[in-house]
């Protein structure tokens, strides 16, 4: 029977679909977030568009959909290793295409981030978790391009969980997470392309010096 394992990969989803990028930026400006900046249904436009309190709010929810798409799988169900892994990949489809939203969503890397903030530790590999935030951290730092960091944590993410892990499962479902994701972020990658005058105006974050100006 895998009545749990279904229900948990449903459970998953409806937590990933949660909007919360729409209803915060619904209750503090009265806009739909699909039309404003860049349509993205995720923290990081709300943050740009609507302000940073409702973009933290969010922030928070998507990390806790993640993460407890992975904990009900893991303590509640008590679902092997390949299920628990599925409920929180299940978890980023549900934010990416949201079903209440018809299908649109985010790029899913909030609810990554917080389902791997519960599944490398409960599996026993903390400094998987430290080192993936580094990953993220040091481009950002020199960039200040969050999309660019969080991209190259998403291509190192398999090797760590590899090298880390020597999970085979593991490490599938990693690869399959970063196409999920690379899907969503190909449009707006190429889009940065063609308005970016150079390379380094596609690197670093434009909006950021935007902002300075």
């Amino acid at each position: 029977m895998i009545i749990k394992e279904i229900i948990a990969i449903i459970i998953g989803y409806l937590l990933g679909s949660i909007p919360s990028a729409y209803v915060a930026t619904r209750l503090a400006s009265g806009k739909d977030v699909r039309q404003i900046g860049g349509g993205n249904v995720g923290g990081l436009n709300v943050y740009r568009e609507v302000g940073a309190w409702p973009a933290l709010a969010v922030g928070i929810v998507d990390l806790g959909k993640g993460a407890a798409a992975v904990a009900i799988a893991y303590w509640l169900l008590d679902l092997s290793p390949v299920f628990v892994l599925a409920a929180g990949l299940a978890a980023v489809i549900g934010h990416n295409w949201m079903v209440w939203l018809k299908f649109s969503g985010g790029k899913g890397m909030g609810v990554t981030i917080g389902a791997l903030a519960v599944l490398f530790p409960v599996y026993g590999y903390w400094p998987g978790l430290l080192i993936t935030f580094g990953i993220i951290l040091i481009p950002y730092v020199i960039t200040h391009n969050i999309a660019l960091s969080m991209g190259i944590a998403l291509v190192c993410l398999p090797f760590i969980t590899w090298l880390g892990m020597n999970s085979g499962i593991g490490t599938i479902m990693a690869v399959i997470l970063g196409l999920v994701i690379g899907i969503k972020f190909l449009p707006t990658a190429k889009a940065s392309w063609a308005k970016a005058e150079g390379k380094g105006d596609f690197i670093f974050d434009h909006w950021q010096r935007e902002k300075k100006e």
